[in-house]
This record gives structure tokens, sequence and C-alpha cells, in this order.
């Protein structure tokens, strides 16, 4: 590690997040002698640290704005609600710890979308089959071993009484000590290369107790942070945790300035994330494993500094197929059967159904259905949700004291009447959550909204899918002598996914994929996607052996490349601050000044040069831009002499292309220039800005104020062409009549009339603005006038708007002031 040009501190990759792409890289790269940095947003979990009270779980969400700095990270969108995890290791810290190969067969190519495209794999089974080996050896996967769970019995023999396969999928799980048999609670070794988590990283085997979703609190998970972090750990990776990265932008001759700010759960009350200050480091790879929402959005972001992503950014999402039932009321022979779901780890059975892959005459898409344990105190929940029964129960138990009392001559055993309060349990104990996954439909779409994380995704196309899934698990329940019960959120057609997958997925081509098959980010080298957000499709069974083996593949090739690259300075915005024009005014009074807020929106598109294709583009995408500027005329007087009429301009931009809200740094604005041989005015922008990347961006623009045929004055003055420039391009200086000259000939050479061309400098996007009726109406109210005599102030400005208006669409023959002349 080091710095670069004395600032940013500079090494080799930088790992954003720590999940299951994100740890194996962490461990392949420093394990390899590079110099790593893992950050983490979320904290450390040692064992013991998961929330359990009901005043922990209250707080056991994440969303640092309001304060809040727990596991789970709760999304809600179009069609599906999504439950990932923030802390150290990621989604392993609350999954169920199931390792499954993905099916040979489910590497389909070019399999039809029903909205056009297809769903295509780059790579096979056979590419990944070595890297499932290298992961399940570090994991330590092993089925569950344990012949008398109640719920593992029921579960397989139904599914041998239905004619579906079932097997015990490889668990990562510690159920026993090397050479002896599976006992609950015994305390296991260090590893050989200790424990991230130091004294407090110790372990016991799993004590069956199903809390493996809330976080393992005996440490018998074999999660990320005990294995691949802990290794990495000791092969000197630097491992951040609430560290957050909030966008990343290429530098000249290769690697990548990345922005991150840190969390302060210490901090008291709240605070906005948007103020938290923001630090940087250099990285000669970025190797992005925040996860399906965390990697996704983060590109989608820094898009503006990233132009070479295609095309196939925030397509092919999916939830894996993600369904959640409830067996409920298990009989045999009628009589009422344990399935005793709280016992043992979460999952211990996969139920394997048909699919037309198979080429045995099956058809539909195959899925995997599970038996979804859960913790033993979630049993009360469950029988005191029967509220009739409860209530039913509680009348009994007070006729009884009230009966003991009155007329069994003070009878004062109760226990009895105890256990019959309390009931049998039979609930609870017949009831067996299913949890289904597979091969749904991967034809989502992921993109910004107002700023915000946005999915486009809903259950229409996968319904044969879910129909069949629901159908299978039925059938299970049908053997259990049990009824099968949705989850609420289905009767909205909706679902719940702990299986996000897509957005930024793998791909042939650019036109097909984000990054190629080894995830490295197609037209920007050594910027690599390796976690969920690569499948381009569902992996049908639970994916996280396979995000993993597709990482460790990764870090295969990337390790045979070439490091090198030559250390350049950060690009940053000129420090010379070009003058505003006009003429200075020796006055005792302090200058009078004019202020108003201008809102403009419209179509905007990036990879544009010319603002009309910019502005159809957009309208075709649904991509806008909007700023909200307040225009201040320091001097009102100084502003009327000066032939440019130049004003400050401060405000922000929200554009979802360029990664949400920009504040504008600097602006300028020039009223009414008239730029020689060309009719008319211009309205001229310029606005300094930083996209989320951190790269510096310039939006210039033009309203082309001239008569042409009909009555046009109000889309002249309303509309604004607009284009955004890479850099902090500055205005070209006035401070003098000649410069004023030179100025208002550069305009007259420019078609667009903004001066951006002539600058030389990169042009990201273009589009079209207009000012909307309501939003000119409310323009006119925020007129506000400082140094007194508010009326003469509003008079100049007036007087110079409507006189230039009337020289444009009344007397364009009038002789009107040249530059550096006197008004």
């Amino acid at each position: 590690m080091g710095r670069l040009a004395g600032e940013d501190e500079v090494v080799d990759a930088l790992v954003v997040g720590s999940g299951f792409g994100a740890s194996v890289a962490a461990y392949r790269l420093a394990a390899a002698g590079r110099s790593v940095v893992v950050m983490e947003r979320g904290r450390a979990y040692a064992p013991g640290d998961f929330a359990r009270s009901p005043a922990q779980m209250g707080r056991n969400f994440w969303d640092p704005s309001e304060h809040l700095y727990g596991l789970f990270d709760a999304w809600t969108f179009r069609g599906l609600e999504g439950l990932v995890s923030s802390g150290l290791g990621g989604g392993s810290l609350i999954y169920a710890n199931v390792l499954l190969r993905k099916d040979e067969r489910w590497f389909v190519h070019e399999s039809p979308l029903p909205g056009g495209g297809y769903e295509h794999w780059p790579l096979s089974r056979a590419d990944l089959d070595p890297h499932y080996d290298a992961v399940e050896r570090m994991l330590a996967a092993t089925p569950y071993p344990y012949q008398d769970t109640p719920k593992t019995q029921a579960v397989e023999r139904a599914a041998v009484a239905l004619g579906m396969p079932a097997t015990r999928p490889p668990l990562a799980v510690t159920f026993a000590r090397a050479g002896e048999d599976p006992t609950p609670g015994r305390d296991l070794p260090a590893a050989g290369y200790g424990s991230i988590h130091g004294e407090r990283g110790r372990r016991r085997t799993c004590s069956l107790c199903g809390e493996c979703d809330l976080g393992c609190n005996t440490g018998a998970k074999n999660t990320l942070d005990h294995t691949y972090l802990s290794a990495a750990a000791a092969a000197q990776a630097d491992v951040r945790t609430l560290h957050e990265v909030r966008g990343l932008r290429p530098l000249d001759g290769g690697g990548y300035r990345v922005t991150y700010v840190v969390h302060d759960p210490q901090a008291e009350g709240r605070t906005a994330t948007r103020e938290l200050p923001e630090r940087h480091l250099v990285a000669r790879r970025v190797v992005l494993g925040a996860g399906t929402f965390g990697t996704t959005f983060l590109l989608l972001r820094s898009r503006g500094s990233l132009p070479a992503l295609g095309p196939a950014l925030g397509t092919r999402f999916s939830g894996n197929g993600d369904l959640l039932t409830l067996l409920l009321g298990c009989t045999r022979d009628g009589a009422a059967l344990s399935v005793d779901g709280g016992t043992g780890p979460v999952i211990t059975t996969a139920v394997r159904t048909p699919d037309a892959l198979d080429g045995d005459g099956a058809a539909g898409r195959g899925a995997y259905i599970e038996d979804a344990g859960f913790p033993g105190f979630l049993g009360w929940l469950v029988e005191t949700a029967q509220l009739r029964t409860v209530a039913r129960r509680s009348a009994a138990f007070a006729w009884q004291v009230v009966r003991n009392r009155t007329f069994a001559h003070g009878r004062s055993h109760i226990s009895a009447d105890l256990a019959t309060l309390l009931g049998d349990g039979r609930l609870s104990a017949g009831s067996l959550p299913l949890l289904g996954m597979g091969r749904d439909v991967p034809d989502g779409r992921m993109s910004l909204r107002d700023g915000h994380l946005a999915v486009d995704w809903t259950t229409a196309t996968s319904q044969a899918y879910f129909a069949d899934l629901r159908e299978r698990m039925a059938a299970i329940g049908a053997e259990l002598g049990a009824r099968l019960q949705d989850n609420p959120l289905w009767w909205a057609k909706r679902v719940v996914t702990v299986h996000p997958l897509g957005g930024a997925p793998v791909g042939r081509h650019a036109g097909e994929g984000v990054a190629d098959a080894f995830g490295e980010v197609y037209g920007h080298r050594g910027l690599h996607v390796l976690d969920g957000a690569a499948m381009p499709g569902p992996v049908g069974a639970n994916p996280a052996l396979t995000i993993a083996a597709m990482a460790d593949r990764a870090c295969t090739r990337m390790l045979e490349q070439d490091w090198s690259w030559p250390r350049t300075a950060v690009h940053r915005a000129p420090a010379a601050t070009p003058a505003v024009g006009g003429r200075s005014r020796a006055s005792a009074r302090p200058p009078r000044s004019v202020a108003f807020t201008e809102r403009m929106t419209g179509a905007f598109a990036l990879g544009e040069i010319d603002p009309q294709r910019g502005a159809a583009l957009g309208r075709s995408v649904g991509s806008h831009l909007t700023f909200v500027l307040t225009i201040t005329a320091t001097d009102v007087e100084a502003f009327a002499d000066d032939p440019l009429h130049r004003a400050d301009a401060t405000g922000h931009v929200d554009c979802d292309a360029l990664g949400g809200r920009l504040d504008v740094e600097r602006g300028w604005f020039e009223l009414f220039v008239h730029p020689h041989g060309l009719a008319g005015r211009r309205m001229l922008y310029r606005l300094w800005l930083h996209d989320a990347g951190g790269s510096p961006l310039t939006l210039v623009g033009a309203k082309h104020v001239h008569d042409d045929a009909g009555l046009d004055v109000w889309a002249d003055t309303t509309t604004l062409l607009v284009r955004v420039l890479a850099g902090h391009v500055p205005p070209p200086p006035a401070d003098s009549p000649e410069q004023v000259e030179a100025v208002l000939t550069t305009l007259a050479d420019d078609a667009v009339g903004a001066g951006p061309l002539a600058t030389g400098a990169e042009v990201r996007g273009a589009g079209v603005l207009v000012i909307r009726p309501q939003d000119l109406a409310r323009q006119l109210t925020t007129f506000r006038t400082t140094g007194g005599r508010g009326a003469a102030t509003l008079a100049t400005f007036g007087r110079l708007f409507l006189g230039e208006l009337w020289d444009v669409y009344v007397d364009p023959r009038a002789a009107r002031p040249t530059a550096g002349a006197s008004r």
C-alpha cells in the first residue's frame, strides 16, 4: 500500500463487500501477495453478537441515516420484497448453509425470454467444477449427519412416495470435531489461520437450534468471516468494517479512484448519509462484491464515470424462483405428526423437481424444495397467533380458577390447569415451512428512480413455474397429511426473495453482458463483478456456492494477468476560478441584488452528442434530467451593464443516468447574450458537478431566443438544449472588452450556442429541458431582492428582460449596446 501524489492511499485491489464473491477474491488475491483492502459497510459479528431479544431485534436493521446499523437490510420493489444482510461475511451470516452446485443442464444457452432477448450462460458446469471443489473444501461442506430429526425424516419419506429424488445437500456447518461423532455444543479448535474476531471468535459444534437465518451465536456455521475472511486477514488483507463505497471512476493510465464514507454508530442522533465526509482510495483493480442490490446500485450511480458500460446494465434480474409456503397440521393415520421445525439447522433436505431440460419427458422449469426450519422460540408466536384457540383456553382456565375457589373447597393445585392453558403445541410441532427456489424467468430490470434503486419484476411471466412449484409443495403436504398455506404476500402476487440475482450479468459481448465470463467489465479493465449481480439468470439451486465458484475461477484468471500500471496523478478540477464579467462599481452603498429560482426538466441520454437525438433516446428509455437553480445577480446594475449579463447559479441536478442528485459546485448563467453574426439572443448555463463516481462534469446549455415563423416566444424562452461534458470546463474569461468580444465570436461559431465543442471536451450526454407552465408560475413567486429599493431593482431586471424580447420579436433592427458599451 502507499500514497498517490501525496494524497490518496494506493492498493493493488479494493474488494467492495464481504459476501461469497468478495470474500473469495479477498483471500485469493491476498494469498498471492497482492495488497488488498476489503470494505464492508456493516459491522463484524462474533459468536454471541447476533440479536435475539425483542429489544435487540427492533434495532437489527440497516438504515444508517436512521441510526440503524443492524444485520438485516429489507427492500420493497414492484412485484417482490428483498431481504439481504449487512455485516462482515455478507449473506453467509443469514443464509441456510446450503452449498448445492448448479445443475449441469441449467447452464442454458440462448433460452428465450417472454419480452424478447434470452438467457445465456457463457460458462459451463465443467468450467466451475474445480472451483466448486475448492470452495467446498474451504467451507468444510458436509451433509446433515443426524438420522432421527423429525422434519428430515418426514420430507424424505414424502419425496420417496412422490417419486422425486431427495438428497441431503452439503451444508457449511460443523457438526463434529475432527475424528469424532456429531455432538452438539462441543468446543472447536481454532483454524490454522486464526480468527478475524480474535479471542471472541471461539466456536462450538452445531446445537441444532434452528437459528441459522438469524446469525449463528455458537459459531457452528462456517460463515465467510470464520473462513475466507480470516484467512485473508492472515495473509495481510486489510479488512475494514463500517466502510461504504459510494462511487468509482477510472484514472488515465489505469486503476480506479474510489469514493467511500465511514459510518460511526457511536455518533449522536441521526446523520444523513449524504452528509458524511467522503474519502478516497486508488486501486489497480476493483472487485465489486456488494451483492445484487449493492453492486448494481453502485454501477448505476457511477455510470457517468464509466462510459463504456453497455445496455446490459440493470438487466436479467430474478429472485432465483424463491417461494415460501407453510405446511399446517401434519398428521399420520389421523393422529398428529410432529415435524418439529425447531430442531436441526434450518435446511437439512432438498427435493429436486423435474425440468424440461432433463430430457426424460418432463415439462416446465425445475426447482428445489427444501425444509425450512425455524428457531424454537418462534413456536410461541405460532401458538399465540391463534387468537380463537388462545381465547377459548384462557376462558376455560379463568372459569376453572373461579370453580376451584367457589365449588371445590379451595382446591389449590392447578398444574393441570396451567398445562391446559398453554396447550399441547400441536400447531407449531405439526407445522413446517417449505422453501422453494428454481428457474424463474430472469426478465426483471433494475434502474435508478429519483436516485433510488428500482426493480421492475413481476410473477406474471413466471406464473407457470410458480404454479408447478406450489402444486409440488402441496403434494408433499398431502403426503404428510398437511394443508398448504401460502405466505400472505403471495395473495397479492408478490414474493419474498433472499436470493436476488442479476443486474450486471456476464455475457459473450458488451451487448449481452456487463462483464465477460470471468466477471471483468467490458471496456473497463481491472473492474470486476464477482457476486450475485453477475448471474445471467437464476442458479436454480441455492446460489451461494455458484457465486463463490465463479469468483474463484475469476481470481485464477486475474492472477495470471498483468498487474503493472503507470502511477498517474488523479485529475481534479482546475484550481483557477474564472472571473465573472461586468464592470466594477465603486459605491458607498451595498449593491442591490436580484435572485429567482428556476426548475427545468426533460429527456436526456448518455452517449449522445446532439441534444435533440439525446432527447428522443431519453424519451424512449425513460431517462430524464432535472435541475433546480437559484440564479443570483449580486449587483443588478453591473448585471444590466455587462454585455454577457453573467450571474451566479446554485442548486442541484437530478439525473438517474448520472447517479441521482448532484449538487452544483459552481454555476454561471448568462442572460440574452448576442453572439456576433447570429440573429436573436442566447441564454447560457454552465454548471460544475461531480457524479457519484467522483468524476467532474460540466453541464452546458443554451436557450435559443430568435424570431421564427409563428408565435414562438414561449418555446424559445422555456426550451434549453443541454450537453454534459467530461471534466470541469470553465467559461471563457471576460474581464475586458476584448475578451468579451472573443466570447461573442466563439458563440457565433458554435451551432448549439453553449460553447462545448470549442473546448474539445468529451461530450458524455445530451438532451432537451423545458419549463412546465406550473413551474413557471412558481418561478414568478421566487423573485427576491436585497440592498433596498426592491421595486427599482425588479424594474431594472424587468427592463433588461422585456427590452431584449422586444428587440428580438418586435423590432429586431433596434440598435442594442455592443460589448463594453454602457446602458
